[in-house]
């Protein structure tokens, strides 16, 4: 009776422990694992198949679990600084659970790995786009005429930006998309901010950091770029607008330039026809009134 008690605390206690699985997404990185003896699997699409079949199974017994990025490169490198054998699956353990806190994750929900896969490269792409953006930000230090953090200020710029849009847009569905140019490569950010009806907005919190990271590297560092915002509610039709970032500020883009960038091939320039049931038009006065300045120097 106390064995068959303890097995049944035991199963309790199982239910009670998350974990975390570090997933290899792509073929590439399957290939790569291959060179270590202890990676058993030969097949990335068994891997994947086994892989579903075990969330589905913990996910039956109540088992919570997490899916990170596992990228070969970062693993090898992890087991280079600890001192840990690349070839013991408990070093692949260490580096999941490493993973799990520091790392991009997605929770397991019960959608198929083909869904799953998208959000989490998503992720990992919205991670790396904020530390890049937060770590240039930090570069540019303090300003030498009057000792103003320049990427903070720009940081308060650009949240104050980013609260008058959301405050002058309609009801409904709202998605942004912020582009800055500049070496190395240009950078897009994407948030989704709806608000009911009542005016409570919804949006996630790591989408809005790493979305006014963005927005303040282009203040900050007077850069090439755009906010372009496209708003959708039932029963009306879609509204399209958007800025140019110009300085320490936004210029309205006027209706025939949201239209241009909407309606023209970027690789060919051939014009595209517009959407149905779509108006492109100037944006909403932001104000400025009790506008934090950000930096001018």
């Amino acid at each position: 009776m106390a064995r068959t008690d303890h097995r049944t605390m035991r199963r309790v206690l199982r239910r009670e422990i998350a974990g975390t699985i570090g997933l290899l997404t792509d073929e590439h990185d399957f290939r790569a694992m291959r060179r270590y003896r202890t990676f058993t699997f030969d097949d990335h699409l068994t891997y994947l198949r086994q892989i579903e079949a075990l969330l589905r199974s913990r996910a039956a017994e109540g088992t919570h679990t997490t899916l990170a990025l596992f990228d070969p490169e970062e693993y090898a490198e992890f087991c280079t600084a600890t001192g840990l054998d690349p070839d013991d699956p408990a070093s692949r353990t260490r580096f999941t659970a490493q993973l799990a806190a520091t790392g991009p994750t997605v929770p397991y929900d019960g959608r198929p790995l083909t869904d799953l896969v998208p959000a989490l490269v998503d992720e990992a792409v919205r991670q790396a786009t904020w530390e890049y953006a937060s770590t240039l930000l930090a570069r540019l230090g303090p300003c030498p005429t009057c000792g103003e953090d320049v990427g903070r200020a720009a940081f308060v710029r650009a949240s104050h930006l980013l609260t008058r849009i959301l405050d002058t847009a309609p009801a409904g569905n709202r998605h942004l998309v912020c582009s800055v140019s500049g070496p190395p490569e240009t950078l897009v950010t994407v948030l989704h901010a709806d608000r009911n009806s009542d005016g409570t907005t919804h949006l996630d919190e790591a989408e809005a950091l790493e979305f006014t990271s963005v927005l303040a590297l282009g203040l900050a560092t007077n850069s090439p770029g755009g906010l372009v915002m496209r708003t959708s509610a039932a029963g009306a039709p879609d509204r399209v607008y958007g800025w140019r970032l110009r300085g320490n500020d936004l210029g309205p883009l006027t209706a025939g330039e949201v239209f241009d960038a909407y309606c023209t091939d970027v690789e060919s320039g051939d014009l595209i026809s517009p959407e149905s049931d779509v108006d492109y038009c100037a944006p909403p006065d932001l104000g400025d009134q009790e506008t934090p300045s950000g930096h001018h120097h």
